[in-house]
């Protein structure tokens, strides 16, 4: 499966590397900001598995980033990590078309469990 972090923190794609990594076989694509998101997903065409968005970063946002996906691809699974907790955050998030929303911090076996919880759902439906 291909997964995609976007995160301008280095540390904080490592940590949903290693979290992510019981899922088996899985290729990591990385970006700091959306507009390199963007920019990967083009040169992708194989797609991404699921797609994990930070909401602050320079350049363009992951609300901005979740926004711009969905005008093409509304099928792709993306979820909104980040540390913007309050309802209304959550609401937007969800609005724009991410799928499934994770507050950090976070333990790994918490995010594990989010992209196992959000992939099965959207395989169910």
């Amino acid at each position: 499966m291909n997964i995609l972090l976007v995160d301008d923190s280095k540390t904080m794609r490592n940590i949903q590397k290693k979290s992510l990594a019981a899922l088996g076989p899985v290729n990591f694509a990385e970006a700091g900001d959306g507009v390199e998101a963007l920019s990967i997903i083009s040169k992708t065409p194989a797609g991404f598995g699921i797609v994990l968005v930070d909401w602050n970063m320079p350049n363009m946002n992951g609300l901005e980033l979740i926004k711009k996906v969905r005008e093409t691809d509304k099928k792709t699974p993306m979820i909104m990590v980040t540390t913007e907790a309050e309802k209304q955050r959550v609401l937007d998030a969800v609005r724009a078309g991410a799928n499934n929303y994770m507050v950090k911090p976070f333990t790994p076996e918490a995010l594990l469990e989010k992209v196992q919880q959000t992939l099965a759902r959207l395989k169910a439906a």
